[in-house]
């Protein structure tokens, strides 16, 4: 058994969730890091750390990561939170809904997680509570008509937020957590890299840092259940015609 608090973060050997990862495993947590293709990160990253360890799997498979929350619960005695981080993020158009990139979409980025978190609300132990954050996007309140499936797949994981919010437990929390544009996406170069992140309220770029700064504080804060949490800059108050990767380069077309 594992007796120091835990926390699963899906997605969590690169990006946002190993940022994730690194800030739960400096409070001393125990960090479980949910990987796929990046496997060999995952588990370099968890060497680095005290307390750590990674499991594989593909989140198209529900049912495999069913049981992957299955046998956690079993062994951890003190899992506090699961973080929803993974997720796909491929180009299609709003003119023509590419069936492929919708349905590993939806999958990955809404069933999987909202399966998860159920298993986890059922079958998972703690005396402090439990915390299901789910990552959604802050194009819940800024969208555009760029990565169609995409932005449809985290509404939809947004919509799971209050409603199994108001079915938890009274000790249980649910949250979404939505961040702006944090990291280079597909091939934007180191340049418009930089003009995209800062196309916010406060023309900065928003690290990937805040984000699990947020992440914690979901963890362990007194925010009201089923609210979503912006991290963003405030890109999200924003009206953009565009995903701020094609804004970047000019093409507001």
């Amino acid at each position: 058994m594992i007796s120091r608090p835990a926390a699963l973060v899906t997605g969590g050997a690169r990006r946002i969730g190993e940022a994730i990862v690194r800030r739960f495993a400096a409070e001393g947590w125990h960090v479980v890091i949910h990987c796929h293709a990046s496997a060999e990160e995952g588990a370099a990253l968890a060497a680095e750390l005290p307390s750590a360890e990674t499991v594989v799997g593909d989140l198209a498979d529900t049912a495999t990561a069913v049981a992957m929350i299955e046998r956690q619960a079993d062994r951890l005695d003190d899992w506090r939170v699961l973080v929803n981080s993974a997720s796909v993020f491929r180009p299609d158009e709003v003119t023509a809904l590419d069936p492929a990139i919708f349905g590993e979409a939806m999958q990955v980025n809404a069933a999987t997680p909202a399966a998860m978190a159920q298993a986890y609300l059922r079958l998972a132990r703690s005396k402090e509570g439990r915390r299901v954050i789910e990552v959604t996007d802050q194009k819940l309140a800024n969208p555009n008509p760029d990565f169609f499936s995409y932005t449809i797949s985290k509404h939809a994981l947004a919509a799971t937020v209050p409603m199994m919010a108001m079915a938890a437990d009274a000790a249980d929390r649910v949250y979404g957590l939505a961040p702006g544009a944090i990291l280079p996406s597909h091939d934007q170069s180191p340049a418009e890299t930089e003009v995209s992140h800062r196309m916010n309220l406060l023309e900065r770029r928003t690290a990937a840092e805040e984000v699990a700064d947020a992440a914690w504080f979901l963890a362990t804060g007194p925010l009201a259940n089923g609210q979503t949490l912006f991290v963003d800059s405030g890109q999200h108050l924003l009206s953009q015609p565009r995903d701020v990767m094609f804004l970047a380069r000019g093409d507001e077309a």
